[in-house]
């Protein structure tokens, strides 16, 4: 998969995970297990990209002695998602198109 459609893929799937409350590394990362695998390293670069492209803001709680960073998708980040769902129809379309071309192959 073309690099760049995956990193807009994770960015995507990251923000939908935060959409209805604020989350933390480990739950995102158990969140969206059932969907993409996602390390450790890899999520949090995402974070990083996503907070410095105002799309979440981040607040840290002390949680059992130690801190953790909480994530919360701002207006940026829902316009980010919506953008997505209208080039997602797009895309979709592009792949009709090279399934039916398949199709008349055979």
């Amino acid at each position: 998969m073309d690099v760049q459609l995956k990193r807009g893929l994770l960015d995507v799937c990251v923000l939908t995970a935060i959409k209805n409350e604020d989350s933390y590394g480990y739950k995102i990362i158990k969140d969206l297990k059932p969907y993409v695998e996602l390390s450790e390293s890899t999520l949090y670069t995402i974070l990083k990209r996503l907070e410095t492209g105002s799309m979440l803001t981040v607040r840290s709680v002390e949680h059992d002695g130690r801190l953790r960073k909480y994530y919360r998708i701002t207006a940026m980040g829902l316009k980010r998602i919506e953008e997505f769902k209208e080039e997602w129809e797009k895309v979709l379309a592009i792949y009709q198109f090279v399934i039916k071309g398949d199709k008349e192959n055979d």
